[in-house]
């Protein structure tokens, strides 16, 4: 780190303690030589909701079986992050056409028309049967229409740049990584489950058994090797992209021009913006409608930010009574005598 960085990075430090901007977390946490800072980008617009990267993530991460339950309102068998869920893909139904989403997928060898114009003629392969009269066939564009829509999305832990559970952890078992990453050390949990009701989008999760906390590490024990996360490893399509977390913003950012153009209007990103509530998250996304849609909330702030402003007001008041009390005692009958 150069001096000129180190400064820049201790005026932020004090001037965005809980919220803004901080360009240097690995810096600000005591490690003056840290390399980037990585994260993911997750481009949900090609996600096919394969759960490779729930699978890569229990097995490499020995995270325990939890369950396969569906809702009866989705194909969701997991549900949501928790202790023993650290990736977690949403599947979210939606009455609303496709409309020009591009994704990610070429096709412009395929000949369509050609194609068409073999259909039942093709000896290689039967030809369908025909529709019985006034019964709907078609399973993508059902009675002629063209209004649904499958939004896939695998959720995971933000890594936030100020992170609420490493301001309420009072054992030090949270804390912030060489990569700018967040890391629960089981051995020091002590179960207090402060972390979690700190947490703005409800990651960190107590287990049943033993009461301590977990949550995605971003496979810290893969970065220290030099390897990817397992996740981003096992991701077919590239919707989990691991990397330096500037160099994954410009990608993102190109992405949303490229699905713009395209059509797509809806596109955006989600957690990148440094000047939000949380400093920018170390995991953000690309999202194809609101963030409530996803089940995030739409504009998340840490939940200690006003830590600074309470004890300034419980100091002063102490100090005010301390002074009253003082007064009182001075103007007391016979004082003096």
């Amino acid at each position: 780190m150069t001096p000129d960085n180190t400064s820049a990075g201790a005026h932020a430090v004090h001037e965005n303690l809980f919220s803004g901007p901080q360009p240097d977390v690995a810096g600000a946490a005591g490690y003056p030589d840290a390399p980037p800072r990585v994260g993911f980008f997750t481009d949900t617009s090609v996600c096919i909701g394969c759960k490779a990267c729930e699978v890569a993530c229990k097995e490499w991460n020995a995270v325990p079986e939890d369950g396969l339950e569906l809702t009866g309102m989705s194909y969701d068998n997991t549900q949501g992050l928790g202790a023993d869920t650290w990736r977690h893909v949403a599947f979210i139904e939606q009455r609303k056409p496709l409309g020009g989403q591009e994704p990610g997928l070429g096709h412009e060898s395929v000949d369509v028309f050609a194609a068409a114009a073999r259909l039942g003629t093709d000896t290689a392969a039967p030809a369908p049967a025909p529709a019985p009269e006034n019964e709907v066939i078609s399973p993508v564009s059902p009675d002629g229409r063209t209004e649904l829509r499958w939004l896939m999305a695998s959720d995971v832990c933000k890594h936030c740049t100020h992170a609420a559970c490493l301001d309420v952890c009072p054992t030090g078992a949270l804390f912030r990584t060489e990569f700018g990453t967040v890391v629960v050390q089981e051995d020091i949990c002590n179960g207090c489950g402060y972390c979690v009701p700190a947490c703005p989008y409800g990651v960190i999760d107590q287990r049943e058994d033993d009461g301590r906390v977990w949550k995605c590490t971003l496979c810290y024990d893969r970065l220290g090797a030099g390897m990817e996360p397992a996740c981003a490893k096992a991701c077919p399509t590239e919707s989990i992209q691991f990397g330096p977390l500037d160099e994954l913003r410009e990608r993102a950012a190109a992405r949303v021009a490229q699905l713009h153009a395209a059509g797509v209007t809806d596109a955006r990103l989600y957690g990148e913006d440094p000047e939000d509530g949380v400093g920018g998250d170390g995991a953000f996304f690309l999202l194809l409608d609101e963030p409530e849609v996803y089940g995030l909330p739409p504009d998340p702030v840490v939940t200690t930010r006003d830590l600074p402003d309470m004890w300034r007001h419980a100091a002063l008041a102490a100090v005010s009574l301390a002074a009253l009390a003082v007064a009182g005692f001075a103007k007391r009958p016979g004082r003096g005598r």
